[in-house]
């Protein structure tokens, strides 16, 4: 399916901004990154102290939310030893993130992008990329 629209590079930075103050909020530097809905990077922004191991990951979270249309912290169950898609994370050049911290971004029913946010503990994470998430606001 044809995405009708798919997050820009402005709306990115609002993404941004928005899971940056949420970072702030929680006193956890953070990698974040935007990509559109087909898990192409838009925007990617590391903050001062930030973990530098983490980048990737916070790319690789956001690429997995577009790419599988869902939150990243959904995969985790399924993915472990005995779980229908064991071995999820070793496919697609090992970019797959099977734990919280990439979530789609939705317009009209549509995954439009995704966030993808690293640097603190999982659930800090998914606090932050969700703030991202929740932000968007399509300029139409």
């Amino acid at each position: 399916m044809q995405s009708h629209h798919s997050v820009s590079l402005d709306e990115s930075k609002e993404i941004l901004d928005a899971a940056e103050a949420k970072a702030n909020e929680l006193g956890v530097p953070m990698n974040l990154a935007v990509t559109n809905h087909e898990g192409n990077l838009l925007a990617f922004r590391r903050q001062d102290g930030a973990k530098l191991v983490a980048a990737s990951i916070a790319r690789d979270k956001a690429y997995t939310a577009a790419a599988v249309k869902k939150p990243t912290e959904d995969l985790k169950e399924g993915s472990e030893p005995g779980g229908d898609v064991y071995g999820l994370q070793s496919t697609d050049d090992n970019r797959v993130v099977t734990f919280g911290g990439g979530i789609p971004i939705e317009y009209d029913g549509e995954v439009v992008g995704a966030v993808g946010a690293s640097g603190g503990d999982v659930s800090e994470d998914v606090a932050i990329a969700g703030a991202g998430a929740e932000a968007f606001t399509p300029s139409e």
